[in-house]
């Protein structure tokens, strides 16, 4: 929908100027405010819901599948079907995770390129206040309902 083509009339109703006239010449369609919004919020998708939907031999349960996507994923794709959500969850570690989210590359050195290996995690909060008080630095406590991020890198989009 182009907002370039939304105005409204005087009367307090949203008037819409269609791209291409109808064959019977119609050029606008004029809604009701209400009436507009109900059929904005029929195009809004269920959170959650996949976007895209394949239909025909592309459908997910279809006994033709096998025959239009590739052998490679398709094999895969049959050795993964008894994994368990758990297992799908595992195949990223956490600092591949910060490497992908953040770009932070905890298992190379910074100064000679090496590879580097996590040997402890610390979780616990005071053990974590002990070690920052030791380095001299300060812990600065965190709002549960308001976590802190890292701020947005490069170009925001518009």
């Amino acid at each position: 929908m182009a907002t370039e083509r939304l105005s409204l009339t005087r009367g307090g109703n949203v008037r819409y100027a269609l791209k291409t006239p109808y064959r019977d010449g119609t050029t606008h369609v004029i809604f009701e405010p209400e009436d507009f919004i109900a059929r904005l919020v029929a195009l809004v998708p269920n959170p959650r819901a996949h976007l895209t939907r394949y239909h025909g031999v592309f459908a997910p349960a279809s006994r033709d599948r096998a025959e239009i996507v590739p052998r490679a994923r398709a094999a895969a794709s049959a050795e993964r079907a008894e994994v368990s959500v758990s297992d799908r969850q595992r195949a990223m570690s956490w600092a591949q995770r910060l490497k992908r989210v953040f770009a932070i590359d905890i298992e190379t050195c910074q100064q000679c390129g090496g590879r580097l290996r996590v040997i402890a995690s610390i979780e616990e909060p005071a053990v974590i206040e002990r070690i920052l008080e030791h380095l001299g630095h300060t812990a600065e406590p965190v709002d549960p309902a308001h976590p802190s991020r890292a701020p947005p890198k490069g170009d925001r989009l518009v």
